[in-house]
């Protein structure tokens, strides 16, 4: 982690870590991304890391049957991030019928979530009362998802809706 992309520097991180199973990404995004706000919260910033963390063996340790499915690094940036192109509501979400103003205000949170080199492959549906999310088909689609699930939950009000 001493040098990835635009990072320098790291001392500090998140391992998402757990047992190696079809819903360790999902999982790892869903919870990292609880992690991720609280520190922004605390005025930390933040950034996913996938792909050069596994390069440093000493920085964490895994029991059997356990897998690293990403990394978290954590400290005060340099800057605060810059503005990315964002897809539609409309491009990634399908109602059957007019949307509801919490759906919507799920879907613009859910367009703030950070994916995978910015690619929001995943589709939410709103369908007799019940919202399903499904990932697309692109690197690190289910870790994208289990981020935007949290972020809709955030923006559309858990009292609001039931998952399909």
């Amino acid at each position: 982690m001493a040098r990835y992309g635009k990072f320098s520097g790291v001392q500090n991180y998140f391992a998402l870590v757990g047992k190696a199973g079809p819903d360790l990404q999902e999982k790892c995004g869903y919870w990292g991304e609880r992690l991720v706000l609280k520190a922004q919260m605390m005025g930390l910033n933040t950034c996913w890391v996938a792909l050069t963390f596994s390069k440093v063996k000493s920085a964490y340790n895994l029991n059997d049957g356990e897998k690293l499915a990403a990394v978290i690094a954590l400290g005060h940036g340099a800057t605060q991030g810059v503005p990315r192109k964002s897809k539609t509501v409309e491009e990634v979400s399908k109602v059957d019928g007019p949307m509801p103003d919490w759906f919507k205000a799920g879907m613009e949170a859910v367009l703030l979530a950070p994916t995978a080199v910015n690619q929001q492959k995943f589709l939410f549906t709103l369908e007799d009362g019940k919202v399903s999310a499904q990932p697309g088909h692109a690197f690190y689609v289910k870790m994208d998802l289990g981020i935007a699930k949290y972020h809709f939950e955030i923006g559309a009000g858990k009292e609001n809706f039931q998952w399909a």
